[in-house]
Order: structure tokens, then C-alpha cells, then sequence
């Protein structure tokens, strides 16, 4: 079963200074300090919105059950091209997870009023400051990942027991 990846680009105020792979998720996150981040998000160049958030959760299908999932995030099936943005701890209540195509690109900019630079974790492994003023662009990889299943997997088998979901009286 193919899963696509993602790339995060971590960038100061005009260059790439790190580059990193997703298969979950990327996570945006507060730094030595435990202060809320304020941040632009556009997608595909155009200015989406700002918020002020302990973080941005920005998951994969393959990802959505995971950190995603406990954040509030929905369930995205494996198949859909997708990818679900969802805010951590909103300072607003109107601030809610969003689900937008798998090829768009999308960008995080830092807002300077950020009092502690940011962490990026990608699938929940090192967490890599982003410069001050810095920006984080994520991005589908070309290449995917191809997961091998036994012969008699079921994917909502896999929901249900993960999940706690009940099976069927019928």
C-alpha cells in the first residue's frame, strides 16, 4: 500500500537550514519556553491566517490516527491525498483543525512577538529549533513509501481495535 512523505523545510529569513522527512506528521511546538506561538500559516503562497497556538499538528493520512487523532483531528483514510492542519491549544475557540489537498505546500511563519523560538518534530523524533524569525514550509515528497500488509488486513479492523470501536450485532 503506497503512503506519501513529507518534507520540512526549516529556513531563516531567506535560506533552508534544515531538511527533514515525515511519514505522520510535522509538528510545530513551543521552545525552552512553554509560551504560546504566534504564527501566519499560508497555503500555496496565499495567506490563510493567523493564530496564536501552543502549536500546528499538520498530519498525513498515514499520521491522522496518531498525534493528530489526539489532538482533535479527524480520521483521514489512507487512499484520500490529504493532509489535515490542527492547532494545538488555540488561544481562539474558532481556530479548528482543517483538511486540505496532499500537494499543497504550506508555509508557517513565525511571528517576531514570539517570545521563545519554536521546535519542529517530525514523527515525534528530534526537535529542531527554528531560527528567530524563521519559517517552516511542509511540502508532499515525490517519492512514497510502500507499506506491506498480510493478505487479509482490513484497515476499519485495524480502527476498530485501536480505536476501542464496537463490532457488529448484525
Amino acid at each position: 500500500e503506497p503512503r506519501f512523505l513529507l518534507t520540512a523545510d526549516l529556513m531563516d529569513k531567506t535560506n533552508i537550514i534544515h531538511t527533514t522527512t515525515a511519514l505522520n506528521e510535522v509538528v510545530l511546538m513551543p521552545g525552552a519556553i512553554p509560551h504560546m506561538i504566534e504564527f501566519e500559516t499560508h497555503i500555496n503562497g496565499k495567506f490563510v491566517n493567523k493564530q496564536r497556538a501552543d502549536g500546528l499538528i499538520i498530519a498525513t493520512p498515514t499520521g491522522s490516527t496518531a498525534y493528530a487523532l489526539s489532538g482533535g483531528g479527524p480520521i483521514l483514510h489512507p487512499s484520500l491525498d490529504a493532509l489535515v492542519m490542527v492547532p494545538m491549544f488555540p488561544h481562539k475557540l474558532s481556530s479548528r483543525p482543517v483538511v486540505i489537498k496532499g500537494d499543497s505546500e504550506i508555509t508557517l511563519i513565525i511571528s517576531p512577538k514570539t517570545e521563545s523560538p519554536p521546535k519542529v518534530s517530525c514523527d515525534g523524533q528530534e526537535r529542531i529549533t527554528l531560527p528567530e524569525h524563521g519559517s517552516l514550509r511542509i511540502s508532499k515528497q515525490n517519492n512514497k513509501l510502500r507499506l506491506l500488509h498480510p493478505a487479509n488486513y482490513d484497515y476499519f479492523e485495524t480502527l476498530r481495535n485501536k480505536l476501542g470501536w464496537e463490532e457488529s450485532k448484525v
